[in-house]
């Protein structure tokens, strides 16, 4: 079945360009989009988007407050914030109003693909950039490659270090180096012990 979508933002051309990203993916129903926060609440009312890709920054009502009342009414959708900000306080109170993930306006096709298909699957996203923002000022949580959260994802799978090199085309040894290196990142001394602080710490 295919994921309903809709966003909230008052660029038009944010707007076009997400939507000429997503409307030839397969998987993915366009419902449409509002410029403001009352025109989101009207269509609400009557329609339910699986997503909501909601901007922080609107013109009658902030997107942070806005998401609060979503999720409050409406706590099946899945929010995810969409902004050029990067700072910090914006993407806490983002995250703490209910959103389940926030993605800057450069990202990518794929980038945005993942924070639909992680959100729907029950799981926070945080874009690249924003992700190294949020663990550099958490101190618990290590810095990590972006490679070693594609091995980190599928260890939590299951997959053996055989099966993880075949998925990423890359040599088993080098999975291990990049297995050893997360124990030593996660300051953890075996893999169950790393998938379950990595879900702790929302990496997985």
């Amino acid at each position: 079945m295919a994921i309903k979508i809709f966003i909230t933002d008052d660029h038009y051309m944010v707007v076009e360009g997400i939507r000429s990203l997503l409307q030839h993916q397969k998987d993915i129903e366009w419902m449409g989009h509002a410029m403001n926060g009352a025109s989101c609440m009207a269509f609400l009312q009557h329609q339910r988007p699986d997503v909501l890709l909601l901007d922080i920054n609107l013109p009658d009502k902030g997107g942070i407050d806005l998401c609060k009342e979503i999720k409050d009414r409406y706590p099946a959708i899945h929010i995810i914030g969409l902004s050029s900000f990067n700072q910090l306080s914006f993407i806490e109170k983002m995250m703490s109003n209910g959103a389940s993930g926030y993605v800057l306006k450069n990202a990518t096709q794929e980038e945005l693909i993942e924070a639909i298909e992680s959100v729907m699957q029950g799981r926070k996203f945080l874009s690249a950039e924003v992700a190294t923002i949020v663990q550099k000022a958490d101190t618990k949580a290590p810095l990590i490659t972006r490679r070693e959260k594609e091995v980190l994802g599928l260890i939590a799978d299951g997959l053996t270090n055989n099966e993880i090199a075949d998925k990423l085309f890359i040599s088993a040894t080098t999975v291990d180096t990049h297995r050893q290196s997360l124990l030593a990142k996660f300051e953890v001394k075996n893999t169950a012990t790393l998938i379950r602080v990595a879900m702790q710490l929302q990496f997985i």
